[in-house]
């Protein structure tokens, strides 16, 4: 029996490592787009992106790990269709392999501007090449960066760029950054964190276009202003790699669609991580979670679903994400759902160290901290799922 898990990625790693825990003994194989072993993504936009660690610090893994996995590593290789009839996996070399099993874990691919391949110094960041390419840009000491996105990815690269002395302008099209993941309120609160710094934040306008030939000189926005750049990073979302499971009999739509046990409808076929789109048992939403945290519960969830055949039951877990920004740590756990108020429960806003709690129907639903870890974990175990929030 063998088990192919496509993405090797820390979804894909993660599942590795608890099929092995689950007593599955078989053979493995790992197929990964990169050439490099699974590595740890978060830094990327951080610790890597100023300098300050090297790719090694990024290793999920060791020498002595990987042997006693076990695992076939098919590196640099893509998956490019998937037959279920026969359980196998065509690779991109054209290689074919029949597989017991199969774990999509391919994650998803940054979104790009139209017209922009081929313009030099215009970057995404997803991969360890992306961050090499961007890290060398901007130790190069070109001065002026624009940052098209001011989600997550787009607001820790400003804060990393203005770290290193740049000058800095970020552009978003809502007119609150962060509003969908944190309401109007907070929202706010933390978009003020780069112009605390001296960062210039334009909002509520959206991007017409980029300048130059060879290579990029400046950004056109909608409302008709330009803005020079040497650097332009985009940071405009992600969309899920799911177009190699065309014709598969894979359900999809904005990822591989799952049910709460991470499993496809077909047989022997699960999904984990930023490509699986899931009903979570906490948030009642069928939805893909890009969490780190995420990534290890699934695998967790699909390997059991994968070795028994039946769809394994999901941990009731809030979801958790974190960021780093201007060395402040956004922390937020739960789902903040439409009509859930944020109120103040320790600290204050002026000084960017608090913690707030989001009530709907002055039940705990989520809770979000700027620098205050310790109280942040122990109110986190307190919230209460959406569902049972609605239902009350």
């Amino acid at each position: 029996m063998s088990i192919t898990v496509v993405g090797a990625s820390l979804a894909g790693l993660s599942t590795v490592r608890a099929l092995r825990a689950e007593g599955y003994d078989g053979g493995i194989f790992v197929v990964g787009e990169e050439r490099h072993l699974p590595y740890d993504r978060p830094p990327l936009s951080k610790d890597f992106l100023k300098g300050d660690i090297d790719a090694d610090a990024l290793a999920l893994g060791d020498a002595d790990e990987y042997d006693s996995l076990g695992v076939e590593w098919l590196l640099g290789e893509r998956a490019v269709r998937l037959d279920p009839a026969d359980r196998s996996l065509t690779l991109s070399g054209g290689r074919r392999l029949r597989t017991d099993g199969v774990v999509i874990a391919t994650g998803a691919s940054p979104r790009t501007l139209p017209g922009t391949d081929g313009l030099a110094g215009v970057h995404t960041l997803r991969t360890l090449d992306d961050a090499r390419a961007l890290r060398a840009e901007l130790l190069d000491g070109l001065p002026r960066v624009v940052v098209i996105g001011a989600g997550f990815i787009g607001a820790e690269v400003a804060s990393t760029a203005h770290r290193l002395g740049l000058h800095v302008t970020v552009v978003e099209a809502l007119d609150v950054p962060l509003e969908r993941q944190l309401g109007r309120t907070m929202g706010l609160v933390c978009a003020s964190l780069h112009t605390d710094h001296g960062v210039r934040l334009l909002t509520g306008t959206g991007v017409a276009g980029l300048t130059g030939t060879e290579r990029v000189t400046g950004v056109r926005l909608a409302d008709g202003r330009e803005l020079p750049a040497d650097i332009v990073v985009v940071g405009v979302g992600v969309r899920p790699a799911t177009d190699w499971l065309a014709g598969s009999g894979v359900p999809v739509d904005d990822g591989v669609v799952c049910d709460a046990g991470c499993a496809t409808g077909i047989p022997g076929v699960v999904a984990v991580g930023d490509v699986a789109r899931c009903p979570h048992p906490f948030t009642g939403r069928h939805a893909r979670i890009e969490h780190w945290s995420n990534a290890g519960e699934q695998a967790r969830t699909a390997a059991r679903t994968l070795l028994t055949g039946v769809p394994a039951a999901a941990p009731v877990t809030a979801p958790y994400f974190w960021s780093d920004q201007y060395q402040v740590r956004i922390q937020l756990a739960g789902h903040v759902a439409p009509g859930a108020e944020p109120e103040i429960v320790d600290g204050d806003v002026d000084s960017r160290t608090f913690t707030a709690v989001y009530r709907r129907a002055d039940i705990p639903v989520a809770v979000l901290s700027l620098n205050q870890p310790k109280l942040f974990n122990r109110l986190r175990r307190s919230l209460t799922p959406a569902v049972a929030a609605v239902a009350s």
